[in-house]
């Protein structure tokens, strides 16, 4: 069979059937894929540890769960194991009436415990391995400046190219498995040089350091799969890569993902390849845009409602994607207070923050009587995944707000500033 990709003697053996036929389908797939992209190469994954964006049982998967079936009969599997994006379903933190539960188990996510099966043979690290911040120290799937990855999850593949330096182009599902299981990937795009030069230089000229989910849809809408290169945030962030400024930029690049397709930023003064390379990644004729605060407001307001006329707010999801350890217990802690200002003891809307496994068993090992506080209200803590709690037929006729520009997205959930969500919790307003 011909290719027009340039293949080692040793991954020809692999095509041809020297490792199975099964495996030789997987890394066809993976040449196919990169031949369309104009890869001339395939190249080895360097951070053996994959991340899958695939996490939910959906009964109408079938193609997947054959596949799964198939990699599984063959005694393929990632070597360097993975983490993957976290599970739908959370019966005890986000609790849900009779009628829902039974159409998630029986319908939507009827086959969630088989595929969970099935990610366990073929290299799920652990069975807390669930969530789409696998990149954070407590979830400890982080790779190093430089490093090949087979990831797929968009806010996951723009924080490890964008914070980390880390290269990854914005894959499929079952792409990062397959890139994980054979130990290389199609060299184009965002693991080249060329394709991680700035074709955007972004001016941020805000009077006060601007939310982090309106700036990255702005920028997201604006260059779409383009890779911008922000100037101004070091006013705000400073110059230096904290946990603060991490959790910052999680938020931030999830929303130039979701909005628009960004893979990769560059902010000037911070991220390591701008540290390094400053506007030498930026591109002759790139393209110019300047956000101020009108800019910051127009995008806001440009959100689309899809409440029911009059409908108040029932659900309130924080934490899309997963919170970081400090962004939960500051939570936790402004939730508490907002209620207790409000005289209230409870919430006045189920409240739900979401975060890694990890993160959540950090917060009530350390934080304790925070976490009893926060219970007494009614807020939950979750290793939920709201996209997928809320991406259905169903929560569309609930009205969930959120803070979250990925889950207003994807979903019917009504985007609100961080402060705005206190007041609508607390009861402040409504």
């Amino acid at each position: 069979m011909e290719y027009k990709m340039q293949l080692t003697d040793a991954q020809r053996a692999i095509l041809e059937g020297s490792e199975g036929e099964v495996k030789a389908k997987v890394l066809e797939t993976l040449v196919r894929f990169g031949e369309i992209f104009g890869a001339e190469k395939l190249v080895p994954v360097t951070h053996k540890e994959g991340h899958l964006v695939t996490s939910f049982g959906i009964g109408l998967l079938k193609p997947l769960f054959r596949t799964m079936d198939e990699l599984i009969g063959a005694g393929l599997k990632a070597e360097g194991g993975f983490t993957v994006d976290p599970r739908p379903i959370d019966y005890e933190n986000v609790r849900c009436n009779p009628l829902f539960k039974l159409i998630f188990s029986k319908i939507m996510y009827s086959k969630q415990a088989d595929y969970e099966r099935q990610l366990s043979k073929v290299g799920l690290s652990d069975a807390d391995a669930f969530s789409c911040t696998c990149y954070l120290k407590e979830m400890g799937n982080r790779p190093g400046k430089g490093d090949v990855l087979s990831w797929a999850e968009s806010s996951a593949v723009v924080f490890a190219n964008s914070v980390l330096g880390a290269r990854c182009n914005r894959n499929s599902g079952m792409l990062d498995l397959f890139g994980s299981i054979v130990g290389y990937v199609p060299y184009f795009g965002l693991l080249t040089d060329e394709g991680r030069k700035a074709t955007w230089k972004v001016y941020v000229n805000t009077s006060v350091k601007p939310e982090a989910q309106i700036l990255g849809s702005a920028i997201g809408m604006k260059v779409m799969e383009e890779v911008p290169y922000v100037y101004g945030l070091n006013k705000w962030l400073g110059e230096e890569l904290n946990d603060e400024n991490e959790a910052y930029l999680k938020n931030f690049g999830a929303a130039t993902a979701s909005n628009g397709a960004v893979g990769l930023y560059h902010i000037d003064k911070l991220t390591p390849e701008a540290r390094e390379s400053g506007e030498a990644l930026i591109t002759p004729d790139a393209k110019t845009y300047v956000i101020d605060d009108e800019e910051l407001e127009r995008v806001y307001k440009s959100y689309p409602v899809m409440w029911k006329e009059g409908a108040k707010a029932k659900l309130v999801f924080i934490g899309c994607p997963h919170l970081s350890y400090n962004e939960l217990t500051l939570w936790a802690e402004n939730i508490v207070e907002a209620v207790g200002r409000q005289g209230r003891k409870k919430v006045a809307v189920r409240t739900v923050l979401t975060a890694s496994p990890a993160v959540v068993k950090r917060f009530e090992s350390e934080n304790a009587e925070l976490k009893e506080k926060l219970y007494l209200t009614g807020a939950r803590i979750s290793s939920i995944c709201p996209l997928m709690y809320t991406n259905n037929p169903l929560t569309k006729l609930q009205a969930i707000a959120t803070n979250s520009n990925k889950l207003r997205t994807y979903s019917a959930a009504r985007y609100y500033k961080d402060e705005e969500i206190l007041k609508i919790l607390s009861g402040e307003v409504q």
